[in-house]
C-alpha cells in the first residue's frame, strides 16, 4: 500500500515525536553501552546492527515502543494522529496515550498543549490524593471558533498536573478561500481569541468558576517554526478580578509550520492597532449612550428610579453592553422545540455571584462559556442564553430588566408575537405567562384580567438588535402596553449604534456562542434498564419488612437533576 508524499512525511513526524516522548534514544545509549561491556567485552569493540538489535528485543524496548505506536494489524495506521501530543514527562509518569484523529492536509491547525500549571497558592496545603480517592478537581475548558474541548479532571493543587492538547481548526467555519491553506496574513486577520474557563469541583460534585480568560494566540505567527512557550496567568472572576490564582503553562505550535513567519513588530503593529479601533468604538458608544440616557430623562424626571440597565458586568469585571450578551443560538437537533429550551434552560443550577462580605448583591453576568461549563448561574445568565436560543428558533425574543415580588430586581425572558401576542417566559421554572394588560381608564364594572406572573414592574427590554427603554407613565407591568413601535411608550437605542458595537464580527463583542454538547446519557437506554415501572411493588416489599408493628413509613418524593449520590444523600438529610 502506497501512502501519498504527505501522509508519509507526517507519519515519519509522529514517529519521532514519539521516540523522543518515550526516550527511545536514552534508552539505546543504555543497551549499547551494556553490551558492549558485558556481552562483547572490551576487546571487541566493533558490534553489528543485528547485536544491537537483538539486545534491544531482549530487553523489551522494542515491544514497548510498538505498543506506544498503536499500530493496526496491517501495520499502517487507517487514520494517522492529528497531531502527536507530547506531556511533560519524569520516568516515574505513566505514558499518556496519543489520542488518533483525522487531520486535512490542506487545513491549518493550531496545537495547543497545556503542561502543568503553578503558583494555585489557594491549594498550597493539599496533599496528593491516594488512589481510588475522591478529591477536588480542576478542569480546564476551551473554546475557539465554534470549537469546544475540555480537559481530563486533574486534582486540585498547588502545581496541577494539567497535561492535555488540543487541535484548533485555525479555519473552523470561514468563508469564501475556506478551502484553501490559511497563510499568516489570513491568521494575523482572525482576531477570535482562545476562551480558556478553569473550573473547580468539589467532591460533593458542587462547581466553582476560579477563572476565565481570553488568549491572544497570534503570537505564534511571529516566531520561527509557529512554536511557542507561554506562561498563562489566571485572574479571579468577580470581586477578586484583579487578583492572580494560578499560572498555566501552555505550548502553542502552528500545523503545517509556516514557510515563512512574520515579523514580530508586524503582529504587534496589528494587535495595537486592533486595540485602538475597539476603544474608539468603545468610547463613541459610551458618548452615544450618555446622550439618550439625558434624552430619557427629559422625559420624566422618574425614570431616573427605573431599571434601565445599558451596560453589566462580566466575570472578569468588564463593563460590556447588555446587548452583547445575547445571541441567536442555533441548538441543531439537541432541542426540539422552544419549550424544551425553556425546560433545558430552567435545569441548569441557580446561584448568585460568591461575595466576601455583606453589603447587597454581587453582579455578574457571566460569558456563555463559563455559564455551561459551571452548569449553574444567577438570573441574568438563564436569562441570556433562554433568550438566544428563543431567537435560534426564530421567535422574536427580549430579555426583560425590572422587579418581581417586593421590588426585587429581577430578569426574565419576553417573546413578541406578529399578532402583538406577549407571553413572558421565566428562565429559572421554564413557566410561561400570557400579558393582558389592565386598562385604568375602564370603568369599574368591566371585569380585569388577573395576573398570575410575578413580576412587578418593568424598566427595558433588550436582544441583540434593540434596546428599548419603558417611557410609559407607570411602570407596572400590569398596565404596561407592549407596542414595540411607538416611541411614546419604548424609547428605542440607535440599531446602528448597537450593531457597530455588538455585532458579531466587532472586536468589542463576545466571542460567538460555543456549541452545546449532546448528553452523555442515552435516555432510551435508560428505560430499557428498569422497564416501564422503576420497581414500587419489591421497594414496598422491601419497607414493610423493615418497618416494625405500630409503626408507619412516611416518604416524600423528591425530583433531582443531577445523579451525585452524595449531592442526593446530603438533600434528604436536609
Amino acid at each position: 500500500m502506497a501512502l501519498p508524499p504527505e501522509k508519509v512525511t507526517e507519519l515519519k513526524h509522529i514517529i519521532h515525536q514519539q521516540l523522543e516522548w518515550v526516550n527511545v534514544h536514552s534508552k539505546i545509549r543504555e543497551v549499547l553501552a551494556e553490551t558492549l561491556k558485558d556481552e562483547i567485552g572490551d576487546e571487541s569493540p566493533n558490534l553489528s546492527e543485528d547485536d544491537l538489535m537483538k539486545a534491544l528485543r531482549r530487553r523489551g524496548i522494542l515491544d514497548d515502543f510498538m505498543k506506544e505506536l498503536h499500530l493496526l494489524e496491517d501495520g499502517f495506521p487507517q487514520e494517522l494522529a492529528s497531531t502527536p501530543k507530547p506531556a511533560v514527562r519524569s520516568e516515574d509518569k505513566e505514558p499518556r496515550t496519543l489520542k488518533r484523529t483525522n487531520i486535512d492536509p490542506s487545513r491549518r491547525y493550531l496545537h495547543l498543549q497545556v503542561l502543568g500549571g503553578k503558583a494555585f497558592l489557594e491549594h498550597l496545603q493539599e496533599s496528593d490524593p491516594l488512589p481510588g480517592q475522591v478529591c477536588s478537581t480542576f478542569t480546564l475548558s476551551l473554546h475557539f471558533r465554534n470549537q469546544r474541548f475540555r480537559s481530563k479532571p486533574v486534582p486540585c493543587a498547588c502545581e496541577p498536573d494539567f497535561q492535555d492538547g488540543f487541535l484548533l481548526e485555525v479555519q473552523k467555519d470561514s468563508s469564501g478561500d475556506g478551502s484553501r491553506m490559511a497563510d499568516a496574513t489570513t491568521m494575523l486577520s482572525i482576531c477570535d481569541p482562545i476562551q480558556l474557563v478553569l473550573i473547580k469541583m468539589d467532591t460533593s460534585g458542587e462547581t466553582t468558576l476560579v477563572a476565565s480568560h481570553f488568549l491572544e494566540w497570534r503570537s505564534v505567527l511571529g516566531v520561527d517554526r509557529g512554536v511557542t512557550s507561554i506562561a498563562v496567568e489566571l485572574q479571579g472572576v468577580g470581586a477578586e478580578c484583579k487578583i492572580p490564582v494560578g499560572v498555566l503553562n501552555v505550548k502553542l505550535e502552528l500545523y503545517p509550520p509556516l514557510t515563512q513567519a512574520l515579523s514580530p513588530e508586524i503582529v504587534s503593529t496589528q494587535l495595537t492597532l486592533e486595540r485602538q479601533k475597539t476603544a474608539e468604538k468603545e468610547r463613541l458608544f459610551l458618548v452615544y449612550a450618555k446622550q439618550w440616557w439625558r434624552e430619557y430623562l427629559q422625559i420624566r424626571p422618574s425614570h431616573n428610579s427605573r431599571l434601565v440597565k445599558i451596560f453589566a458586568q462580566d466575570e472578569n469585571g468588564l463593563n460590556r453592553p447588555v446587548c452583547c450578551y445575547v445571541r441567536p443560538f442555533r441548538a441543531g437537533r439537541l432541542l426540539d422545540t422552544p419549550r424544551q429550551a425553556a425546560r433545558f434552560v430552567n435545569v441548569l443550577g441557580y446561584e448568585k455571584a460568591p461575595v466576601v462580605g455583606g453589603g447587597g448583591k454581587q453582579e455578574q453576568w457571566c460569558t456563555m462559556l463559563a455559564f455551561l461549563c459551571r452548569n449553574k448561574g444567577d438570573c441574568e445568565d438563564h436569562c441570556t442564553l433562554l433568550c438566544s436560543l428563543l431567537l435560534g428558533f426564530g421567535l422574536a425574543a427580549y430579555v426583560c430588566v425590572g422587579t418581581k415580588g417586593r421590588a426585587i430586581a429581577h430578569t426574565w425572558v419576553m417573546t413578541y408575537g406578529a399578532d402583538g401576542a406577549v407571553t413572558f417566559w421565566e428562565s429559572l421554572t421554564g413557566q410561561r405567562y400570557v400579558h393582558k394588560p389592565v386598562n385604568p381608564d375602564d370603568p369599574p364594572l368591566v371585569e380585569q384580567p388577573k395576573p398570575l406572573y410575578p413580576y412587578k414592574s418593568i424598566g427595558c427590554i433588550f436582544n441583540h438588535q434593540q434596546f428599548l427603554a419603558n417611557c410609559q407613565p407607570s411602570d407596572s407591568v400590569d398596565l404596561c402596553v407592549f407596542d414595540l413601535n411607538d416611541e411614546s411608550r419604548w424609547k428605542p437605542m440607535s440599531e446602528e449604534a448597537i450593531k457597530s458595537i455588538c455585532s458579531p464580527g466587532s472586536t468589542t463583542s463576545l466571542p460567538p456562542l460555543p456549541p452545546l454538547c449532546s448528553s452523555l446519557l442515552d435516555g432510551a437506554a435508560e428505560k430499557r434498564t428498569t422497564g416501564i415501572s422503576a420497581g414500587n411493588e419489591e421497594f414496598q416489599d422491601a419497607i414493610k419488612r423493615a418497618v416494625p408493628d405500630g409503626h408507619t413509613f412516611k416518604g416524600f418524593p423528591i425530583h433531582f437533576v443531577h445523579r451525585n449520590a452524595r449531592r442526593i444523600f446530603a438533600t434528604c438529610l436536609r
